[in-house]
């Protein structure tokens, strides 16, 4: 009897795309307060947590380190590292900072959100359907 090989033949990955991005002004202002730090962080954490008048709200902190299941992105000489439970409603999301007369602040452009609060501060966020 002949034995036929059914061996897959490797082909190259899709790249896939980032969950997260930043414009230009959020990477250089990321940059700028991590060169300013106490001490050396391995980037900066994003996620989402619920709280706030609209049901949600976005985190930005320094992470130490990166989790076992952070999403690791390298944008524009940044680390972000995304917390695993906030990956499906942070995708195609672009992080931006905006500075004006009254404020300084980052912003988060996020095809997701379906609602946010009058204030600002918290929104409504729909996971993404991976069709």
């Amino acid at each position: 009897m002949t034995q036929i090989d059914i061996t897959p033949t490797p082909r190259p990955r899709r790249p896939r795309p980032k969950v997260v991005t930043l414009s230009d002004a959020a990477a250089a202002r990321v940059q700028e307060i991590m060169a300013r730090a106490e001490k050396p962080y391995a980037g900066l954490r994003v996620g989402v947590k619920n709280g706030g008048c609209a049901g949600q709200e976005y985190v930005l902190e320094y992470a130490e380190a990166a989790n076992p299941l952070d999403e690791v992105v390298e944008d524009k000489g940044v680390t972000i590292l995304v917390e695993p439970k906030a990956v499906l409603f942070l995708i195609g999301t672009e992080i931006d900072y905006e500075v004006s007369k009254l404020s300084a602040k980052f912003v988060f452009r996020n095809p997701n959100e379906t609602d946010a609060c009058g204030c600002g501060e918290s929104v409504t966020i729909e996971p993404a359907k991976l069709d």
